[in-house]
């Protein structure tokens, strides 16, 4: 509920007075109480168990991967790092990446989208070697 209503404070200048309040604030809340439910999913999703076979990785393939991917992420700017970070392993939406950085929805996706395509083009070397 804070959270939602947190949001709504956020919001208030986006109100329109010809809209149903009680309508706006309830999808408001709504809304983040299902962006707080997705973020839950991604964080615990459930571990394998004990008796799914994995495949076998070389520890030294495990610590090539680690070395190029931060070298990737040290290679984006500050701000399409945070994003990446913050959408794919935090699990927060491009609206709630773009009020925490203070910027649009829209510059959010964006940043996440090449930041992506940088890490593909410095990782993909890795894929094609299997």
């Amino acid at each position: 509920m804070q959270e939602g209503f947190l949001h709504a404070y956020r919001a208030l200048d986006r109100f329109r007075p010809e809209q149903a309040f009680g309508a706006w604030l309830h999808r408001i809340v709504a809304n983040a109480a299902l962006d707080i439910g997705r973020r839950r999913r991604v964080r615990d999703a459930d571990a394998l168990s004990d008796s799914v076979a994995l495949p076998f990785r070389d520890p030294a393939e495990q610590d090539e991967l680690r070395r190029r991917l931060t070298a990737g992420l040290e290679e984006l700017s500050q701000r399409q790092r945070s994003v990446i970070v913050l959408h794919d392993v935090e699990g927060f939406t491009h609206g709630e990446i773009g009020s925490m950085l203070g910027i649009p929805e829209g510059t959010a996706r964006s940043d996440l989208h090449h930041a992506r395509a940088a890490l593909r083009r410095t990782l993909g070397d890795l894929w094609s070697q299997r």
